[in-house]
């Protein structure tokens, strides 16, 4: 009888089970991936902002008929918001399925979360500033 080899911990073990490539399997997985993009919009008020500060940055963007340069770093800035925003929302569903009662470090933890969150969209401001300040500076005639 041999014994069953067990890999050092941290290594990766292969699976034997892997199934072959669908394409009806990747079509299933996008209709997961905008399912869990509705669901963080439809319960977490934070998105609703992302969302209004999203549509006027587009807007802005295609009336300032702003660079290629530009938008490139603004596609940038709103996807690392929207990024930050959905890891945020997992964390928290599941943070709260691992731990329902309150927990002192579940609190903490969500709270690094929601700093992640703020910092990214601090920077995509700051972003927005540098992008738009020229734009604006010339329709207000300076």
């Amino acid at each position: 009888m041999s014994l069953k080899q067990v890999p050092p911990a941290g290594t990766a073990v292969p699976s034997n089970d892997t199934k072959p490539f669908q394409f009806t399997g990747r079509i299933r997985s996008f209709r997961h991936a905008f399912m869990g993009i509705w669901r963080m919009i439809q319960c977490q008020h934070n998105a609703w902002i992302h969302a209004a500060a999203t549509l006027c940055v587009l807007t802005a963007g295609f009336l300032f008929h702003v660079s290629s340069a530009d938008w490139c770093w603004i596609v940038l800035a709103i996807s690392t918001v929207w990024t930050a925003e959905a890891l945020n929302t997992a964390f928290e569903f599941l943070a709260d399925a691992a731990s329902p009662d309150f927990h002192p470090l579940v609190r903490d933890a969500k709270d690094v979360a929601a700093g992640a969150v703020l910092v990214t969209a601090v920077a995509a401001a700051v972003i927005g500033v540098i992008i738009f300040w020229p734009y604006f500076a010339r329709l207000l005639g300076g």
